[in-house]
């Protein structure tokens, strides 16, 4: 399977722990993950958001009062998907660690959830569809190397 071309703009907010977030983030890593969640080529900014920026978001975006994992905005999907992916790390760091997962291990999880996203995958819709985005997940992060995050 040949990778698709992917610009990336990967951003920092003003984070906690910013420096273990930017350790679990290394450019070449989210490159990766992304890249293999892709179907199409792609612009992605990947911004790492604290938690009032977060809540924030989705408030405005899903009108949910929270602050939530992984947030996508997609923009276009042919012939380049077009699409900002938002993290809250205090939200991964604290999920990381409730699920026993390494950090950058549960970032790449939700970096290939978030692209599935972009690209028109939604597991909300029915029980089938949110069946097949998580065998795909699922997939796509056993050639990352990572284990099935749903077990």
């Amino acid at each position: 399977m040949a990778l698709k071309h992917l610009q990336l703009s990967l951003q920092f907010g003003d984070i906690p722990n910013a420096a273990r977030h930017r350790a679990a983030l290394p450019r070449h890593a989210v490159t990766r993950a992304i890249r293999h969640a892709l179907a199409l080529e792609a612009e992605i900014t990947v911004r790492i958001v604290g938690e009032d920026e977060g809540r924030a978001l989705n408030q405005s975006y899903r009108k949910k009062d929270y602050a939530t994992n992984v947030l996508t905005f997609d923009y276009a999907q042919d012939p380049v998907v077009l699409a900002d992916l938002v993290l809250c790390a205090p939200v991964v760091a604290r999920e990381a660690k409730e699920q026993g997962k390494t950090l950058a291990a549960h970032y790449t999880h939700l970096l290939v959830h978030g692209t599935l996203h972009a690209q028109g995958w939604d597991h909300e819709t029915s029980e089938a569809d949110a069946e097949e985005m998580e065998s795909y997940e699922v997939d796509i992060l056993a050639g990352l190397g990572l284990r099935n995050p749903y077990r």
